[in-house]
């Protein structure tokens, strides 16, 4: 495969780490769009990279903020980046925003949630969100929340009543559920009980890796088996030593393949196509931010000081090249390559956003 086919990654960050305020950003406990960098080198490297379009993650997530208003500010904040870029960029909100992407040399960019806290106890705000160009909403970070269960929290609990009634409105508006960093019965529960097809769009798979951010193959096959996605990440939670490399993710991509068919498998990487330069003042960092995490009870099992969150051996502006490479040594072809790259996801999106998408069959 000479060219690139068309790119998505289902989780990913449009940001240059090197700058001073994205890595401040990166050390602390209170993400914020505000300190994300969206310079001339995070648009030159994404471009290079071939990426088509990414989901970047927005609104409250974890930290002291007020969810809600923090939520809409970083909604305004995107809103800018995207006003601020307009040669370089493009809002998503429609399947054919991608295609346009792609046509005009631009990165389509996806809004999502990493965690659904700022719907609060008032489903309607779902419908704000939608309005505001929303097209993601993760249930649940590693913690557990007033929708369901995180993959952290001990009991594993599912869906909470309320959480039904998000899924609800969720699907009513056309909006993607999201189950990656949800506990196994809440994935299970929300898979089960959403009437349109559900992802999980950054993760591994626990029969490779048993880390509790990886899927189990239950909860693979149940989300591919209603017309959904998985986005395999390049991620330290893909080897038990906290050491992923190039190979692993190839093995976690081979293995949802056969757990959910080669058209529900894609990638979301959860890091940015910039690299760290400097990796040793990196992992300075890292290791206080990975103390803090834990301190606050949002850590992961496998975090550890020394683990970095991403793929040394697949990472830069090579990173889709890279994989390529290796799924073609793996002996995949070119059409399962692309729909890996990006078609699978773009028509799930199709089979969500669209307002005429019709319900997964029961």
């Amino acid at each position: 495969m000479t060219d690139l086919p068309l790119i998505v990654n289902a989780l990913g960050q449009l940001d240059n780490p090197n700058a001073p305020r994205s890595a401040e950003a990166a050390a602390g406990l209170n993400p914020s769009s505000e300190q994300v960098t969206v310079d001339a080198r995070a648009i030159a490297d994404a471009r290079a990279s071939g990426l088509t379009a990414v989901n970047v993650t927005l609104g409250y997530t974890m930290g002291d903020l007020p969810p809600y208003e923090h939520t809409l500010r970083e909604i305004d904040v995107w809103d800018g980046i995207i006003d601020d870029h307009a040669a370089d960029l493009v809002k998503v909100r429609t399947v054919a925003d991608v295609h346009r992407a792609r046509q005009e040399g631009r990165i389509g960019v996806v809004y999502g949630f990493q965690n659904a806290v700022a719907v609060g106890t008032d489903t309607g705000r779902v419908a704000t969100f939608a309005e505001r160009g929303v097209r993601v909403v993760q249930l649940t970070y590693n913690q557990a929340n007033h929708i369901g269960d995180g993959s952290m929290a001990p009991e594993n609990r599912g869906l909470s009543d309320f959480g039904h009634r998000v899924v609800e409105a969720l699907d009513a508006h056309h909006l993607m559920i999201d189950l990656s960093h949800s506990g196994e019965r809440t994935c299970l529960d929300a898979a089960r009980t959403a009437r349109r097809p559900v992802s999980v769009n950054h993760t591994g798979c626990r029969a490779l890796a048993d880390l509790p951010r990886n899927k189990t193959d239950e909860e693979l096959r149940l989300v591919a088996s209603r017309g959904g996605f998985v986005g395999i990440y390049f991620m330290p939670f893909l080897n038990p030593s906290g050491h992923a490399s190039a190979a692993d993710v190839v093995e976690h991509i081979a293995h949802a393949v056969n757990v959910c068919g080669e058209d529900h498998v894609g990638i979301g990487t959860d890091g940015t196509i910039t690299s760290v330069d400097d990796l040793d003042a990196y992992r300075a960092r890292l290791a206080e931010h990975v103390a803090l995490r834990r301190e606050a009870g949002v850590g992961a099992a496998g975090e550890r000081h020394d683990t970095l969150p991403f793929v040394l051996d697949l990472r830069g502006v090579d990173q889709f090249r890279d994989l390529v490479r290796l799924l073609e040594r793996r002996g995949y072809r070119s059409g399962r390559i692309e729909k890996i790259l990006g078609t699978n996801f773009l028509a799930y999106a199709d089979r969500v956003w669209a307002p005429a998408a019709a319900p997964h069959p029961a």
